[in-house]
């Protein structure tokens, strides 16, 4: 299978190309330009690096959210526009399996968090599974006290990423001491080839 996987959900605009060998392609881009600008180029990018084309693509994969509406809608859109001209099925993908499907080599429960301000993170949890992670807690907004009391039922290992990890960071470390890990990963955002994880190991519905 060879899959285009974008994401324009967070502060980085990211796009990969995939096939059954592994990651072909990989760009990730938070700079002075809006998404809408980075992102076609970098499509095109993709593209001539791999000497592949949009009809070479078996799918195209977009990460949906959570996280901002106006980059989610950008991405949205293109996505549905290249795949309509193709003639190429597109699949949504969500934004924190994605983040834990970068995760590999750690046992205990994967936090995947975006900052919803206020105090609060964007949170869900997962445990490592043999293709894609295994989701432990649906996607919720909520305090972060109340974010560490339910992963807690979980396990007794954290691993925390995404763009609320830095925000949140000495607060997650404070309630849960040395059970708490962060991920060393620039920003706290996934890789981009990430989000096409979950549709290249299972049914692709995010």
């Amino acid at each position: 299978m060879k899959l285009l996987a974008v994401d324009t959900s967070g502060p980085v605009c990211g796009v990969a190309i995939l096939t059954e060998d592994g990651i072909r392609h990989e760009c990730a881009v938070m700079n002075h330009k809006t998404h809408s600008v980075n992102l076609l180029p970098m499509i095109d990018n993709a593209f001539q690096s791999t000497g592949l084309t949009i009809q070479d693509m078996d799918r195209l994969a977009v990460v949906v959210g959570p996280g901002s509406f106006t980059g989610v809608r950008l991405g949205v859109s293109t996505v549905k526009g290249l795949a309509h001209g193709a003639g190429k099925p597109c699949v949504a993908v969500n934004a924190l399996e994605a983040m834990a499907a970068g995760i590999s080599g750690f046992s205990g429960v994967v936090c995947p968090i975006q900052d919803a301000r206020a105090g609060q993170v964007y949170g869900a949890a997962f445990s490592a599974g043999e293709n894609r992670p295994n989701r432990l807690m649906a996607d919720t907004p909520m305090k972060v006290e109340d974010y560490v009391a339910e992963i807690s039922r979980f396990g007794d290992r954290f691993l925390f990423l995404g763009d609320g990890m830095p925000v949140h960071r000495q607060k997650l470390q404070t309630l849960l001491g040395g059970c708490c890990r962060v991920r060393a990963a620039a920003s706290g955002v996934p890789a981009p080839g990430s989000s096409g994880v979950p549709c290249v190991a299972g049914d692709g519905n995010g």
